[in-house]
């Protein structure tokens, strides 16, 4: 065990902090670092994080040389700084183990890349951490994902505990750290975007420093200060709040058949809403297995939106497809669906083929690439953007969600 007889672990910690904060390719990072506490905790066994927050096992910092140590603070920082605990909530809620490894993969290989010079090692006691090389410049829902089509996490660490250590057997490294994802989530939603807005005011802060003393800092922070966002929140919450109207109840009609027992229970309204539209472009970025990816995860959100139907249209220079599923046909939608096109890209063909045919949907979501022979359209109802490989593209209206195309996969 190192044994550091001069410095208390707090004194320790402190230490590896400042010596963060001073090193120039991380001084972009240091509002960051002072984000919440940074504590020795004997309760923790290794290291923890709640996305604000960082606890440090007595034992296990006294067990760490001064890289290893500074490796270790950074992971918990990264943790902060790609926001994990609330991004990849929804990856947690679906698989807490295989959440917790894939957010480690995608901190490690960034944090090994960037220490040629061993300012902060992962060897000794984080060796059992998570490392792939195949995992640089990944995020860790694209990780997430591959490592469940390799079946890793099978028969283990489906459980609600934090340690990185159970369900052994799996086929997913230990880790050397916890995630406190119940606690990230009992913050208030006032916390919450306390918690965002301290972290996007730090990065800002962080790049400008970096910018003045002209150390340039991380060469990837660009991208590292773009908020992660999973395509596939972004189109349930646009669907599920442009498409309203579904069965509800009310108080304010009660149910008569209750009243005379003297029981007061809400009447039910049904109010169908109208079609929604899912635009496919098939130029040559989006193929068979995206499209069933993307429809696969469109039927999940309808199952629990119920519109009126369906309609979905293929196009490239124009619409080479449409397709129009009633409610009792979305069970067959993804195996029967039948893309069509693979020309240039010009999405005004949408909407002009939706004014030519009557088509007038609640909302629309649009698949593209973004790379388009002409401008945007003119549309009649709300848009989803999602645009596929194309961070440039910058649509003039609507909402826009970027996503890789590894993610549809």
């Amino acid at each position: 065990m190192f044994m550091n007889q001069q410095l208390t672990p707090e004194q320790r910690l402190h230490k590896a902090a400042v010596d963060i904060m001073a090193n120039p390719k991380y001084i972009a990072l240091s509002g960051v670092m002072m984000i919440g506490k940074r504590v020795i905790d004997d309760k923790v066994p290794t290291a923890c994080t709640n996305g604000r927050d960082e606890w440090y096992g007595r034992d296990f910092v006294d067990s760490l040389n001064d890289s290893q140590l500074r490796f270790l603070v950074l992971h918990e920082v990264y943790h902060k700084l790609y926001r994990h605990l609330h991004t990849w909530k929804h990856l947690y809620d679906e698989h807490p183990r295989l959440a917790n490894v894939a957010c480690d993969y995608v901190i490690n290989v960034k944090i090994v890349d960037d220490n040629t010079d061993g300012f902060a090692t992962m060897d000794g006691p984080l060796t059992k951490g998570c490392f792939d090389e195949k995992y640089r410049h990944w995020d860790s829902a694209a990780v997430f994902n591959d490592l469940k089509k390799q079946g890793k996490g099978q028969g283990g660490g489906q459980g609600q505990g934090q340690g990185q250590g159970q369900g052994q057997g799996d086929g997913l490294p230990e880790g050397f750290d916890d995630h406190d994802w119940g606690n990230a989530q009992e913050m208030s939603e006032e916390e919450k975007r306390e918690l965002a807005r301290d972290i996007d005011e730090a990065i800002r802060q962080g790049a400008l420093v970096a910018g003045k003393t002209g150390s340039g800092g991380d060469r990837d922070f660009s991208d590292l200060l773009k908020v992660q966002v999973d395509w596939r929140e972004v189109l349930r919450e646009f669907v599920t709040s442009t498409c309203t109207g579904n069965d509800y109840s009310t108080w304010k009609r009660p149910n008569r058949r209750y009243v005379a027992g003297g029981h007061y229970f809400p009447s039910g309204i049904s109010e169908q809403i109208g079609e929604l539209l899912i635009a496919n472009d098939m130029s040559g970025s989006i193929g068979d297995t995206e499209i069933r990816a993307i429809m696969s995860e469109v039927k999940g959100i309808l199952d629990v939106v119920k519109p009126e139907a369906v309609r979905i249209l293929y196009w490239d220079t124009e619409v080479c497809g449409d397709e129009r599923y009633e409610m009792h046909e979305l069970d067959t939608m993804i195996q029967t669906t039948k893309p069509k096109g693979g020309g240039g890209t010009d999405v005004r063909c949408v909407p002009n083929y939706m004014s030519e045919n009557n088509i007038t949907p609640q909302a629309a979501v649009v698949f593209t690439d973004g790379y388009l022979g002409g401008d945007w359209g003119n549309w009649n109802c709300p848009v989803l953007w999602v645009l596929v490989d194309n961070e440039r593209a910058v649509p003039p209206f609507g909402k826009v969600v970027h996503v890789k195309a590894r993610d549809l996969q």
